[in-house]
């Protein structure tokens, strides 16, 4: 194992409680933002047009979100699963080892910088 190759403990020990942060605190606001993403009342007693078409955008906003959100979770929950492995911080495409300046950018990375171009 050179200097450029931590050893997989040290991974697991430095990178593991951030992606367990960053997935509970996306499972938080993606069960705080459920109501954004019901379907929208069609009441015209309360809601105007131009209200309602507003309620739809923002509606779609959020499933957009929440779409990106159950995205970046599957991303953490591999690498979750990645990093009890000694997989955790190799490149998917080359298998080089990716670099702890770049998993210190985002954990749940799986390529090289040469292979993510």
């Amino acid at each position: 194992m050179s200097a450029s190759e931590p050893d997989p403990e040290e991974l697991r020990r430095r990178f593991l409680p951030r992606l367990q942060a960053e997935r509970a605190a996306l499972a938080q606001a993606s069960q705080s933002t459920e109501a954004d993403r019901r379907p929208v009342e069609l009441d015209q007693q309360s809601v105007g047009r131009l209200s309602r078409m507003d309620a739809m955008q923002q509606q779609a906003m959020a499933r957009a979100q929440e779409a990106r959100r159950r995205a970046r979770i599957r991303a953490l929950d591999a690498a979750i699963r990645r990093i009890g492995t000694e997989d955790y911080g190799w490149c998917d495409s080359c298998g080089e080892f990716i670099g702890e300046e770049r998993l210190a950018l985002d954990p749940a990375l799986t390529r090289c910088r040469a292979c993510a171009r």
